[in-house]
């Protein structure tokens, strides 16, 4: 049975949760009126959360100052900072699992391949430690806007990112690493089984018996893959925001 702690709900058993880059919000950029109009007639219906590779603090500027008000679960990092109804959840971090000297490699090794690369722009941050994972941008996470979507275009013609995943894939093979390709500029290195599926362990008690996911990355080896295929989750694959928004209007009637 679902904890009473959500209030009620016309479908207090089902869960919606949503990828946040390409889904709820434009990449990188912020949430609409229209999206969080729909997001708070939804959280009449269901209990609603969101899932995302970013740290809080991005997560937050994207979809406002008062997500943990907004959201029934906030799942940053894929889960590995975790809120529910705004109190945090306890978690683990990728340090301690994959170790120091381990870590010290693989960072050498990314820095190496880098420095390697024909690019047309670089700019900062090639190298991103978060608490659950690794993110690594070949034009840099300081890019602005413009030039993150010159870089898209030129990664999907170079596949820039695709070429890097695999290099890691063969220098790397044994230790128990997923690599994942999100949002316009960069890819997450991670603990396999710390993909966004991470985050359903934090609901797995909560008696919910149907849960539907969001993503505009689910193709294999899209950071929405592996939760949008799940046993456990009900996908639905979208390019843009407003896909989003009329499927919700569809499934929930809002």
């Amino acid at each position: 049975m679902v904890s009473s702690d959500f209030g009620p709900r016309e479908h207090p058993d089902t869960l919606v949760l949503f990828d946040v880059d390409g889904t709820l919000t434009p990449a990188r950029r912020f949430v609409t009126p229209e999206m969080q109009k729909t997001l708070a007639a939804l959280r009449k219906k269901a209990v609603i959360g969101f899932v995302g590779g970013s740290d809080f603090v991005k997560q937050e500027e994207q979809l406002g100052k008062d997500v943990k008000e907004d959201f029934d679960y906030c799942f940053s990092e894929n889960g590995l900072t975790a809120f529910r109804l705004g109190k945090p959840i306890e978690t683990e971090t990728f340090i301690t699992w994959f170790g120091e000297d381990k870590y010290t490699a693989l960072v050498k090794f990314a820095l190496r391949y880098l420095a390697d690369l024909d690019l047309p722009k670089r700019r900062g941050t090639f190298i991103e430690f978060r608490k659950g994972l690794i993110n690594i941008s070949p034009i840099g996470r300081n890019a602005n806007q413009e030039e993150r979507d010159e870089y898209e275009k030129f990664d999907l013609e170079h596949k820039i990112r695709e070429k890097f995943v695999n290099a890691l894939k063969e220098q790397f093979p044994n230790d128990n690493l997923t690599f994942s390709i999100g949002g316009q500029i960069s890819f997450d290195v991670f603990p396999t089984g710390w993909d966004k599926t991470y985050c359903l362990r934090h609901v797995k008690d909560e008696g919910f018996k149907r849960i539907v996911f969001f993503g505009d990355k689910c193709f294999k080896g899209g950071n929405d893959y592996e939760i949008y295929t799940d046993d456990r989750t009900e996908g639905y694959s979208v390019e843009k925001p407003e896909d989003t928004i009329a499927i919700l209007q569809k499934l929930f009637n809002i």
